[in-house]
């Protein structure tokens, strides 16, 4: 019996049978590599950022200080959410201040040795991404530096003389504390830039409060993309050099400086970096784009981006990824609305949430009448509760949920369709709302490749308390038994298809074609060995879902 760290969940994909039908355009496409034919489409728009309109609104200055420091030696680029060389607004804002001021370049990555709930899964992820960094900057003379905790990036800032310091964005607690503890010990001459390079309209363009829905946002957003769904200009090779080279990075060392998980290691379906993310990128327009407005919420089909992991690292740009998917919309037009659906209304969707909400990932998050509703339930009867242990391990009475729950920890991913039924179930298995909100943030940013972020977050509220909510609130209330027992209450959905209202609530469909499909994974059993009266792990095969 193999061993479940030998034994291989991927699914081997095949290849769609018939080619995407490929217009003059798409032709030329294939006879060059993603990476060749998007640095042409950039010195194609401009180049270099001095010779590109830089839109003001895509920064923000968090400091009092507006004027980089007199007589500095460089400007640093403080990279955090958004880990990649081109295609980076951040990136091309801190290029365009180090050259306006004629001083050299910094790329700066503060590692910590722990961070929340992320394991070596994550860090290798990370570091492996950040290594392509690295080696993009030498070839384009700029420094990179790998800085071990958040509060060294002060110290490197007296110590380089650096006149100015740029910043990507995120909407997490944690982001805004970094940021605040930076702006509290930097030299006040010294001012701080935040661009908000993850989101093609900024979080504080498109809305100024908490946005409930995505009905809400989506026209804000949609206005907005004529000035900000633009093409990128090229990082190109820095004019200035630094007087001394940055160090040579030791990256064993580094995986030695980590202080996490190392049980839950890295999948062998996701490689990092930005060339990896090329790569799944035309994987998917080649192959799933064409099905993706149809099947994008089966479990049973390979219709998704599968994106996500490297949209979460930012090692690769949403927004370049919607300037080639549009390049498809002739012909697959449905798929491409909803792709940009997707990767633009619902991800700006969660950033607003996070970055709008005092209470971002607990239940004093969600909205009164959700916590009302909860807290009127907290006696309800259950008739399974289960540990954080027990769930962890797949160990339910629900083959389903197991597999889903297998696949995350052994893959690093789960679809997103069972990733709700994933998440409402363990409102019922535990004993309150509090407990529950925890237990599936924690589950998720363990396993997932793309834990820890907005999505996620505003995916297990949702899923827990329908909000933000895709449902005609002042119409219909959320009910923990309906959600609970999966009981198809008709719903009026606020701009949902008939695909999405027919997936949610017409769940013995699945069960069905699982019964006669068969599911793929592994369920874990825990037994108690009557000899020795030690617990063994024994592997069972079970047909479960054929992701």
């Amino acid at each position: 019996m193999p061993s479940p760290e030998k034994k291989n969940l991927t699914r081997k994909r095949k290849a769609a049978p018939a080619a995407i039908a490929s217009n003059g355009s798409n032709k030329k496409n294939k006879e060059q590599s993603l990476e060749e034919k998007f640095q042409k489409d950039r010195e194609k728009a401009a180049k270099s950022i001095m010779e590109f309109r830089f839109i003001k609104r895509r920064a923000r200055l968090l400091t009092e200080a507006q004027l980089t420091k007199e007589g500095c030696s460089g400007i640093a680029y403080w990279m955090s959410r958004d880990g990649r060389v081109q295609d980076n607004w951040a990136m091309l804002f801190a290029q365009k201040l180090a050259i306006k001021n004629q001083v050299p370049l910094h790329v700066v990555f503060c590692l910590l040795p722990k961070f929340l709930d992320a394991t070596l899964r994550h860090y290798k992820f990370l570091l492996r991404g950040l290594e392509e960094v690295s080696e993009q900057c030498s070839m384009l003379n700029i420094q990179f530096h790998i800085l071990r905790g958040q509060e060294a990036i002060v110290e490197f800032v007296e110590q380089q003389n650096i006149g100015g310091i740029v910043c990507d964005f995120s909407p997490m607690d944690f982001s805004e504390k970094w940021i605040e503890e930076v702006k509290k010990n930097v030299p006040e001459n010294v001012p701080l830039v935040q661009v908000d390079a993850h989101n093609i309209v900024p979080v504080w363009v498109a809305s100024d409060k908490v946005e409930y829905s995505a009905r809400t946002i989506r026209k804000k957003i949609t206005n907005n993309l004529e000035e900000f769904l633009t093409p990128f200009p090229p990082v190109i090779v820095h004019p200035y050099s630094a007087e001394s080279p940055a160090s040579e990075i030791d990256w064993k060392g580094l995986m030695k400086f980590l202080k996490v998980d190392k049980k839950v290691d890295e999948v062998d379906w996701a490689v990092p970096g930005y060339k990896a993310a090329l790569a799944v990128l035309k994987e998917f327009t080649e192959h799933r784009l064409e099905k993706y407005s149809s099947q994008r919420n089966d479990p049973l089909a390979d219709a998704q981006s599968n994106l996500s992991p490297w949209l979460h690292f930012g090692q690769i740009s949403a927004q370049r990824c919607i300037l080639y998917v549009n390049e498809f919309r002739n012909q697959f037009t449905e798929s491409v609305e909803m792709f940009c659906e997707e990767a633009i209304v619902r991800r700006e969707l969660a950033d607003n949430f996070c970055f709008f909400s005092e209470n971002q990932s607990t239940f004093e998050g969600l909205h009164n009448w959700a916590r009302t509703t909860l807290d009127a339930h907290r006696k309800d009867k259950r008739e399974y509760v289960y540990s954080r242990k027990k769930l962890d391990d797949a160990l339910t009475h629900d083959d389903l949920w197991n597999a889903a729950q297998l696949q995350m920890k052994h893959e690093g991913k789960m679809h997103g369709f069972l990733r709700m039924y994933w998440a409402k179930k363990i409102l019922e298995w535990t004993q309150s709302p509090e407990e529950a909100i925890s237990t599936a943030l924690y589950l998720n940013d363990r396993y997932s490749l793309d834990g820890r972020d907005p999505n996620g977050i505003v995916g297990i509220l949702v899923s827990q308390s329908l909000i933000p909510g895709r449902i005609l609130f002042s119409q219909y209330r959320f009910f923990l038994p309906e959600v609970v027992n999966w009981r198809p209450a008709r719903w009026s959905l606020d701009g949902a298809s008939s695909l999405w209202e027919d997936s949610l609530h017409g769940y013995e469909r699945m069960q069905k074609e699982i019964q006669r499909e068969g599911i793929r994974g592994a369920l874990w059993q825990s037994r108690s060995g009557e000899e020795n009266g030690q617990e063994e792990m024994i592997l069972r095969e079970v047909k479960i879902m054929n992701l």
